[in-house]
């Protein structure tokens, strides 16, 4: 494997209308970011994502771009993103941006003019196609945020768009080179502008299986999930390869994929030494729709490892913005705590691969466990799980609690700076109802305790940047141990040193036989260095929801 710049960086993913608010206008800015900088430093974060921060109706959060060289006046201008840049060079943190090519918003001049033309050059940048009342769609595939992925093109009455987002985002037609072109130019005025890279957002589905297509129906709406349609697409590659080759290649960027469905034997394509991106983010648990158990998690994410080992990084999460907080759906209610929370950040960060923190996982943030009105909430996709619950026989009680444990919302109420009102974090009226667990959970009251989340984070990412570990952390290779022990999470990681992580994920203890004798414990989420281990034993007892980082003779 070749070594590149970014492999021993440690991500965090902002999400700007969440962070932190200057102006007092309930939302998030750029600004907000730019005054945080020394919390991230401080942390040893060297890498921030930002979610989408261009101008858009925000008809999906910003994921519906109307101008793809414009920042959106909501959170601040090219100016202030720039002094960003800058601000954070100063102090090694590269920026990366969201990048959303799959579609782009209703509101972009592109759409417009293919509204206003659907037969000249701007239609062909869009999935248009001729259609009247009473005939059927072109397919039938159903949109991620439910109904149809066809809607009528504005001011036709015999056109349909395709749209397998919003309605509001209208699918962009990579079959044409104009269109692409298009793309890369303006993401090469980006990295000219400075910025340290992309992630990617869902990519996978700009390849569309043509022509069009029914799949058999699996709901009793008639439509079918757009994974059907997924996996009989082929030739992404070459849309993947060329991007990578006109932009991110060129500027040794940083390239992170939202990558689903891709086979072994493409793995090397994606992230291999010149692959499409630099890495991709582990989905494995995530994909999990069973209820979670600690084997569940643990075959999913040591399968992953084991599938790219040699081959290239992953980038490692518990959670994102699209996904509900990691620690309320990965460990039991009843065990929720600090130091479950810790055991979950050990298990993932030291992983091989690129570790991602998602804004508010540092200090510990969980799911809002309660809903009491549909319109507390924001997130588009809300409806479709709302009512599709309500159709599966759900009372109104019980689609509200799915979405207190499913919704996006989880993850996007405002960040909990302090115990203060609106936690610390607007002046205003907060655009999302603020998580009412902010006066336990919030960044003040952890900063200067030792033993709090945050601080086991800032240690976990020290240890992972200490130079005597560095190198086995980053280049180590990754070898589970005892993996059918059951409730027990335990790997190797073996380069200039060996390093073993073990985790008892369960409320009773477990009896762990080691292969050979500890030399130095280099994390825990106890107090204290536990006594219940010698350096001249092989036999250790790991008390309910202990994490140990051993170094190992």
């Amino acid at each position: 494997m070749e070594k590149k710049w970014w492999h021993n960086k440690v991500a965090y993913q902002i999400y700007p209308k969440s962070f932190y608010d200057t102006n007092g206008d309930g939302i998030g800015d750029i600004n907000g970011v730019i005054e945080k900088l020394d919390y991230f430093k401080e942390l040893g974060i060297d890498i921030l994502w930002l979610s989408p921060i261009y101008c858009s109706p925000l008809a999906d959060q910003g994921y519906d771009i109307s101008d793809y060289y414009n920042i959106d006046p909501r959170f601040g201008t090219l100016e202030d993103l720039d002094r960003l840049i800058a601000e954070g060079k100063k102090r090694n943190i590269g920026i990366v941006m969201d990048l959303v090519v799959n579609h782009c918003s209703d509101e972009h001049e592109w759409f417009k003019k293919a509204c206003a033309d659907p037969d000249g050059e701007y239609g062909k940048y869009f999935y248009i196609e001729n259609h009247k009342d009473g005939e059927p769609l072109p397919c039938n595939w159903r949109s991620y945020f439910g109904g149809s992925v066809w809607e009528k093109l504005p001011g036709h009455d015999d056109k349909v768009y395709l749209h397998v987002f919003h309605k509001k985002q209208p699918d962009l037609n990579w079959e044409n080179p104009k269109l692409r072109k298009e793309i890369y130019k303006m993401i090469n005025w980006w990295l000219d502008r400075g910025i340290a890279g992309f992630r990617i957002d869902a990519i996978i589905n700009i390849k569309k299986k043509l022509p069009f297509s029914d799949y058999p129906a699996d709901r009793d709406d008639g439509m079918t999930s757009m994974n059907n349609m997924l996996a009989e697409a082929s030739g992404i590659g070459e849309f993947l390869d060329e991007m990578a080759t006109e932009t991110f290649r060129k500027y040794q960027a940083f390239s992170v994929g939202e990558v689903f469905n891709e086979k072994d034997e493409e793995l090397p394509l994606f992230i291999g030494n010149d692959g499409y991106f630099s890495t991709m983010f582990d989905f494995s648990a995530e994909l999990i729709e069973e209820e979670m158990t600690p084997d569940l998690y643990k075959n999913a994410i040591f399968k992953a490892h084991e599938r790219v080992e040699g081959i290239g990084f992953l980038s490692n999460i518990i959670e994102n913005h699209d996904e509900p907080r990691g620690v309320s759906r990965f460990i039991p209610k009843d065990a929720l705590s600090d130091a479950t929370k810790k055991m979950l950040a050990a298990i993932y960060f030291l992983l091989p691969g690129i570790p991602f923190i998602y804004q508010g996982q540092e200090i510990g943030m969980e799911n809002l466990d309660i809903v009491k009105d549909i319109n507390d909430l924001d997130d588009c996709a809300n409806a479709d799980i709302y009512e599709n619950a309500i159709h599966e026989g759900l009372s109104k009680e019980q689609a509200l609690q799915l979405l207190a444990e499913k919704s996006r919302d989880n993850a996007r109420t405002p960040f909990q700076w302090s115990d203060g009102a609106n936690a610390g974090f607007t002046t205003g009226k907060p655009w999302l109802m603020i998580n009412p667990k902010y006066t336990d959970i919030n960044f003040a009251s952890q900063k200067d305790n030792p033993n709090s989340v945050w601080n086991f984070y800032k240690n976990l990412i020290a240890l992972r940047k200490n130079p005597e570990y560095e190198s086995t952390f980053v280049y180590g290779k990754f070898i589970p141990f005892l993996k059918r022990q059951h409730n027990l999470i335990a790997y190797n990681r073996v380069g200039d040193k060996h390093i073993m992580v073990l985790a008892n994920f369960q409320k009773d203890a477990q009896t762990i036989s080691l292969p050979s004798k500890i030399k130095k414990v280099l994390l825990t989420n106890v107090s204290k260095t536990p006594d219940n281990f010698s350096s001249t034993s092989t036999e250790i007892v790991l008390s309910p929801y202990e994490l140990l980082v051993v170094e190992m003779v």
